[in-house]
Formats: structure tokens, sequence, C-alpha cells
């Protein structure tokens, strides 16, 4: 399946931790899977100031625009706002004797950060997220198959 029409594609996915395991990259199963976290300051997204879309790196899922990150500097790509109500589930976590919020992928539950309250107008939000869980494509990119597609 390509990723168009994974990221088209809004049903929910439900795998097997085997299957999982068998599918995705060692460093991306540990994060979505594992409830793990990257280094700080390794992502190529931390910085990233392209303009487009942040997709789950697992089932294609859109997350967050590019106009709702943010440099925070905790050292994870940061954004205030996910793209819909539906694309992030929120969990309560107590782990490391910490009260945080976990923030899953809404289609493929994969772990993908956490959320605080300390981020930018207009919601107050920090998402501070693993970049190793995110795709991104651009805006040009994605103009350019849509004008491709069209002229057929």
């Amino acid at each position: 399946m390509d990723k168009t029409t994974v990221h088209a594609d809004s049903s929910f996915v439900n795998k097997t931790d085997e299957e999982w395991k068998k599918l995705l990259p060692a460093d991306v199963y540990y994060v979505a899977r594992q409830k793990g976290t990257e280094r700080p300051n390794t992502s190529k997204f931390e910085h990233s100031k392209e303009i487009g879309t942040y997709y789950c790196a697992v089932c294609g899922n859109a997350l967050f625009r590019s106009d709702t990150k943010f440099e925070s500097g905790c050292g994870w790509p940061s954004f205030y706002e996910p793209i819909s109500k539906t694309s992030i589930i929120y969990l309560k976590d107590n782990s490391f004797g910490m009260e945080r919020t976990e923030v899953e992928c809404g289609r493929c539950k994969s772990h993908l950060g956490h959320v605080f309250n300390d981020g930018p107008p207009p919601t107050g939000l920090r998402y501070c997220i693993n970049g190793v869980v995110l795709d991104f494509k651009s805006a040009q990119e994605a103009q350019k198959k849509y004008d491709e597609k069209n002229k057929q």
C-alpha cells in the first residue's frame, strides 16, 4: 500500500504485538509500541521549518500541521494543536513518579509522546512528540502530486 492510500485511510488499525514487531523498524517499534522515548535533540524534525503535514509513521494518520509547530527547547518536536479531535488519544500516565498525559495516535494507538500545559497561545498546550514516530509530507510535494493527478 502506498503512503497516499495510507494517508487517506481513517479506519482503525489493530495488530498484534508480533505483527507490529515484524512491520516496524526497531526504533519506531520501541517508541510506538513499547512507549519508549527517543534521545532528546536527535529528531530530524525538531528544528524543521518546512511547510506540510506530520503523520503517524506507523499507520499514516494525519496528526499535526506544520503551522502548529513551535520551538519549545524541550529536545523534541513540539506542536500546540493536533490536526483534529480524533487524531489523538489522551491517557493518564503516572510512570516514573510523574503525573502526565500521554498522547497516542487515534488510529493505531501508537505512543507519540506527552502533552503539557505550558505551550503558546491559542491553546496553551505543548505536544512533545517523538520524531521517530512522525512522517512528514511537504505541502509542495502534495500540491505537485495533486496537480499531476488532475492533468490526466
